[in-house]
């Protein structure tokens, strides 16, 4: 699991949950209608505002951006100086033979191979990683609206509780305890919302940032190597795209 992401979570769990046990107990903070007006209403929010694929999609995504490590641009920098000097001294007919994890890569370098020219190989590219952003862009926002949804369910769920409060004021021992349980909707869909929606929001949206440097270094390694670049020149226009001191330096010759 991603570091920073992991100790996000510990931190803010137990800061919250010491609060919490200071003042009092976890079993007072506990109410199922509760939950189940927040969870089970913004679930069924975002059913109606999107379609269950993507629903499904950006869940998968959230998933994978936390458990996966994260695509290293001097990697991407360095898997493309070797395929320039993969085409320089076997051909470009050799990178067709190359194995790729990134499916991207796997179309450039067979574009490449099959000869296509420069603007078709161009707008093949450019058109692949607009539609990953695009793709992306759908997933983020699934997790921005539930952002949005859970304290609007959260209110909701505490002027049930209010209005269900106001039918007991006979009874005045009840009043507290009832005002309680309205309250911690709230409380729901404050921590829903602000703990979990909106973190995992700009997790994808700092992924989708990240894989689109790499795309980009993809795309601009693989013109150079249409332009029959010497990896050297590669590797001064690619590390571009990675801040100066990030960079790792790399031997360019070929042999």
């Amino acid at each position: 699991m991603d570091k920073a992401s992991l100790t996000g979570i510990i931190c803010g769990l137990t800061l919250i949950i010491v609060s919490i046990l200071i003042g009092g107990d976890l079993q007072s903070f506990v109410n199922l209608p509760g939950l189940m007006i927040v969870i089970g209403g913004t679930l069924a929010a975002i059913l109606i505002t999107f379609q269950f694929d993507d629903v499904k999609s950006a869940c998968k995504a959230a998933i994978f951006v936390f458990s996966s490590r994260k695509l290293d641009a001097n990697e991407v920098v360095a898997t493309m100086v070797e395929l320039c000097k993969v085409s320089r001294k076997q051909g470009l007919v050799a990178l067709s033979r190359l194995e790729f994890e990134s499916a991207f890569l796997k179309k450039a370098c067979m574009l490449i191979a099959d000869g296509a020219k420069e603007d078709i190989i161009r707008d093949t590219l450019n058109i692949e990683i607009d539609s990953m952003k695009q793709r992306h862009t759908i997933q983020q926002d699934v997790f921005v609206k539930m952002a949005a949804y859970a304290p609007a369910f959260g209110m909701l769920g505490t002027l049930i509780g209010l209005v269900q409060m106001l039918q007991n004021l006979s009874d005045p021992d009840s009043v507290g305890p009832s005002m309680a349980v309205a309250l911690l909707t709230t409380f729901y869909g404050s921590f829903f919302a602000f703990m979990i929606c909106g973190p995992i929001a700009g997790k994808l949206k700092a992924r989708t940032m990240s894989e689109c440097i790499s795309l980009e270094i993809m795309f601009a390694g693989a013109t150079s190597i249409i332009q029959e670049n010497n990896p050297t020149m590669v590797y001064e226009k690619l590390s571009s795209y990675i801040p100066t001191k990030l960079r790792r330096q790399i031997k360019t010759n070929v042999k």
